[in-house]
């Protein structure tokens, strides 16, 4: 008679064992595993296996699997790529990469410290150095990304005015407005003053500020279509005009050569710190900032950790700790000010390392060969037949917009592209894309793409 199998044991799952699974039911009190989904209503529970393939079953195997799926993939380093749009690519010096993969920060949850003090000055420096590119004094440890940066700002907005109203006054990327609106959906209603010519309409945002209910103006520096606006100073003065906050979300790397949101009015300043010695990593590499002066009635609406200097036991040497802590639900769960999850606080570190490493001479370079190679690459497609710039006249930091002749879509033009090795911009409508240049591209660069372009929109 033939013997029945053993059952299962997966080699990558933590207690997996029989025996050991028993021990631990035990050790609870429970008959099984059944006891722990008592209070999952049957209605919603699947009550069979899911649909998947067999496991992987050795090391060896899934190491092939996963290559065969990463070799569909073309990164940007091995095509021309112009691919932006809130993910870019810039060089990251291989220090970057080094301490990003020491022991000491590399962690399987993103580098948040707890009682570790080594982290805590890494992440202070951090701030600091944040601090002093945004002229600001206060800087959290960086949230998930630059999408729920500006989300919580105008969160923060809402609590300090007590307002409900909040207005968009310049282009952003439809998908990071998703999620502020979804974010702010249970205490705040939305107003977006669309752009006009890619600049704010500096009109129709003083009369969306009209009453005494706007918590917050929200306005962007890039805009999304890579528009440095004039009148973002005159929006901060409508802004304060009416009672409300000035929220600007900025590309921090712009900012050796862009005047920061702080000399112009903003109250609060957000964004992404991917461009800042991180990655694109296939869409993530994602962190963001959220930064104000030193008020109390702002500082204490901050839901995420601040690290500042404290006295020790010894006289004369500090250590670094929370300010603050209280604020947050990592202390006070559901009372804190917000709900603050898993911080990106790896990538925090490895922007302070950048920065550190570029000093203020090396953003400013950086910041001017982006802008150089910017008007280099509209003035080179301008002159290509079919292809149009749309807000041509406005100046632009690393991104602009491009329009193809009528009868040719983004998509069509991308797909041609890419044949030729090259991706394109994101597509922003039909017939329009966002080009996206940087430190990396040559005018050799840049001469290619108008190349192809002739050939595909003729």
């Amino acid at each position: 008679m033939a013997q029945a199998r053993p059952p299962f044991v997966h080699p990558y799952i933590p207690n997996a064992v029989p025996a050991i699974k028993a021990e631990m039911l035990a050790a609870v009190g429970a008959a099984g595993v059944e006891e722990f989904y008592a209070d999952v209503p049957e209605t919603i529970r699947l009550r069979r296996p899911l649909d998947l393939p067999e496991p992987v079953r050795s090391e060896s195997e899934l190491v092939r699997h996963v290559q065969g799926l990463l070799n569909r993939n073309t990164s940007a380093g091995e095509a021309l790529s112009f691919l932006g749009a809130g993910c870019y690519r810039h060089y990251v010096p291989a220090v970057c990469d080094e301490v990003a993969g020491r022991s000491e920060f590399l962690t399987a949850y993103a580098g948040e410290p707890y009682e570790d003090h080594g982290r805590f000055q890494a992440l202070w420096e951090y701030q600091s150095l944040m601090g002093e590119l945004l002229e600001m004094d206060v800087v959290n440890v960086p949230v998930y990304d630059g999408y729920q940066a500006a989300a919580t700002a105008l969160r923060m907005a809402g609590r300090v005015t007590g307002r409900r109203r909040l207005v968009v006054a310049s282009a952003v990327d439809p998908a990071k407005l998703s999620k502020i609106v979804d974010y702010v959906r249970p205490v705040h209603d939305l107003t977006v003053v669309p752009a006009v010519n890619g600049l704010a309409d500096l009109e129709a945002v003083r009369r969306a500020l009209a009453g005494a209910d706007v918590a917050a103006l929200y306005a962007e520096a890039p805009s999304y279509l890579g528009t440095v606006d004039p009148g973002l100073p005159e929006l901060a003065e409508l802004a304060h005009a009416a009672g409300a906050l000035y929220v600007v979300g900025c590309n921090p790397i712009s900012l050796g050569v862009l005047t920061p949101p702080a000399g112009y009015g903003a109250d609060l300043v957000c964004g992404d710190i991917q461009p800042l010695g991180i990655p694109m990593q296939f869409g993530g590499g994602q962190a963001g900032f959220i930064a104000s002066r030193d008020e109390e009635r702002i500082v204490a609406e901050f839901p995420s950790r601040l690290f500042g200097l404290v006295p020790t036991a010894v006289d004369g040497e500090y250590g670094f700790g929370d300010v603050a802590y209280e604020r947050t639900s990592f202390a006070v769960r559901e009372e804190g000010r917000e709900w603050v999850g898993t911080a990106a606080a790896l990538h925090g570190i490895v922007a302070g390392v950048y920065l550190a490493l570029m000093g203020p001479e090396g953003m400013r370079e950086i910041g001017e060969t982006i802008m150089m190679n910017t008007r280099y690459a509209m003035r080179t497609l301008a002159e290509v037949p079919g292809v149009g710039i749309p807000y041509g006249s406005a100046p632009h930091f690393g991104e602009f917009a491009v329009r193809f002749r009528p009868g040719i879509s983004a998509a069509e033009v991308n797909r041609a592209l890419l044949a030729e090795n090259i991706f394109g911009g994101a597509i922003l409508s039909g017939d329009t894309a966002l080009i996206c240049v940087s430190e990396l591209h040559t005018r050799s660069d840049v001469d290619t793409l108008a190349a192809a372009l002739k050939e595909i929109v003729r």
